[in-house]
């Protein structure tokens, strides 16, 4: 990818994506123990809240979602309470679903309890959709022959529970349309997925199938075979810490180092594998790089709590991380794609701004508590030309370059701009945030930007400033130090 491509982003909210599989709901019962139960030698869990979160082939889609794609979602559920939680979970990230609904069976539901983020039990609710009679088979068919012609790539997210019967016909036919096809496959009959552009298995399903692989030669050796026998494009074998290898007919073996910084919880990381990678390929990007967005997508959900989506704005930080990129310094029409898409993603968007000459405590205490006020930090900087406007000409001590790489590196800042005029407004008018925030003790009604934060609903915030900091007291000390000497 070329640095001007990753100048402009990701692009991915041009593809269209049909996601087919094992729809289940994840619920999530939290509270907190304190307390042995004296009936049986069991704790007890106080329940104080109630999680729900789309699972399995839904969690494809909310992740292809969440990366701005378009996405039709098509599965199985049962004619029951958890049909429309789960319909209404996924329809408010955005997914199309498509359900069929079946009298036999219910909706999968997975219930989990939860506390102090550790899971303590977990009971599955199912039957196996594989059952004869259990769903009319041939109208999710209609419904996946319908939906073909509109996207762009299609997945096939399989868990196993029998929605997939007709699998061998889906893959034929978006094959003949041309139609990239990434299946996350199940079990150990390979054969369902012959023709596929893609599949992903994990190490543990790749060696339940082609024998235990002694070191990476093996693997390399064992999944070219089985790449070539079910006329493959491409073998993906994710290899949890070990990152993932991908192996292509003509091509040397690509292994991809893991991009996890920290394991918190594995749930629903091959989800968010198969959904980057998939909505990377209807993108337009090329087999390689998909492989290598939907490795890093992976290392960003195992270090969040549960099944999680992620966004384009959280991949594009690791990507422009990776690329050497100064990504959090970036120009105002750059900036307001990426603020209007983190706001479009749920995403509660904080502004600051100032001339931060010499950062000192003070004001990375102020930029903490201004980051914890939301999921992102905008800092816009006074330009030189500002500055000395506003501070007399013998100032800024550092240029404006220079005080914005400084504030970049903080981890409290996700993005840094420039802005040339005496006050902030114009630029807070361009961007909207949700989160106004200005240090000092005077009525918030007097920041500047008040009237447009708070007319969009959004909220104006004055944070109190650190005693004993400033930048001027940091020049004064300095001269006086001088002149003693």
């Amino acid at each position: 990818m070329s640095l001007q491509e990753l100048e402009l982003g990701l692009r991915l909210d041009t593809a269209r994506v049909l996601v087919v599989g094992d729809v289940m709901l994840d619920r999530y019962w939290s509270g907190a123990t304190g307390r042995i139960s004296p009936e049986a030698p069991v704790q007890v869990v106080n329940i104080d809240k109630d999680d729900l979160r789309p699972g399995g082939a839904a969690n494809v889609a909310v992740n292809v979602a969440s990366l701005g794609a378009s996405v039709r979602l098509l599965g199985v559920v049962g004619n029951d309470d958890a049909a429309r939680l789960l319909t209404n979970s996924v329809a408010a990230f955005g997914v199309q679903a498509d359900f069929v609904v079946s009298s036999n069976c219910p909706t999968i539901t997975k219930l989990r309890v939860v506390s102090r983020n550790q899971q303590l039990m977990r009971l599955d609710f199912e039957s196996s959709l594989g059952s004869e009679g259990c769903f009319d088979r041939g109208g999710l068919y209609a419904k996946f022959i319908d939906a073909l012609a509109t996207v762009d790539a299609v997945i096939l997210s399989d868990y196993g529970k029998g929605t997939l019967s007709s699998i061998e016909d889906m893959i034929a036919e978006a094959r003949r349309q041309c139609k990239p096809v990434i299946v996350d496959p199940k079990g150990v009959d390979y054969s369902r997925y012959s023709g596929a552009t893609l599949i992903t298995p994990n190490m543990a399903e790749f060696e339940a199938v082609v024998g235990h692989c002694a070191d990476e030669g093996e693997i390399v050796a064992k999944g070219l075979v089985l790449r070539e026998k079910l006329g493959l494009d491409a073998l993906l074998v994710t290899r949890s810490e070990h990152g993932m290898t991908l192996l292509r007919q003509n091509e040397p073996p690509l292994h991809l180092p893991t991009e996890a910084r920290e394991v918190f919880d594995v749930t629903g990381a091959g989800d968010t594998v198969i959904a980057t990678l998939g909505t990377a390929l209807a993108s337009g990007k090329d087999l390689e790089l998909s492989c290598r967005l939907g490795n890093m997508a992976a290392g960003i959900v195992v270090a969040k709590f549960g099944t999680s989506a992620i966004t384009t704005i959280e991949l594009e930080h690791v990507l422009y991380g990776v690329g050497g990129v100064e990504q959090p310094i970036m120009a105002e029409d750059a900036l307001l794609a990426r603020v209007t898409a983190a706001k479009e993603n749920g995403k509660r968007v904080v502004f600051t701004n100032g001339c931060f000459d010499i950062l000192h405590v003070g004001h990375t205490r102020y930029l903490e508590a201004a980051r914890r006020l939301g999921d992102l930090l905008v800092v816009a900087v006074n330009t030189d030309a500002s500055v000395k406007r506003l501070k007399g000409n013998a100032r800024p001590i550092n240029g404006c370059a220079d005080r914005m790489h400084v504030l970049a590196a903080l981890k409290s800042v996700d993005w840094v701009v420039e802005f040339d005029e005496d006050t902030p407004e114009r630029i807070i008018r361009k961007l909207i945030p949700d989160v106004l925030v200005k240090g000092g003790d005077y009525p918030v009604e007097e920041i500047v930007g008040y009237e447009v934060v708070t007319e969009a609903g959004g909220e104006v915030i004055a944070l109190d400033f650190h005693e004993g900091y400033s930048t001027t007291r940091i020049i004064d000390r300095t001269n006086i130090k001088f002149r003693m000497e």
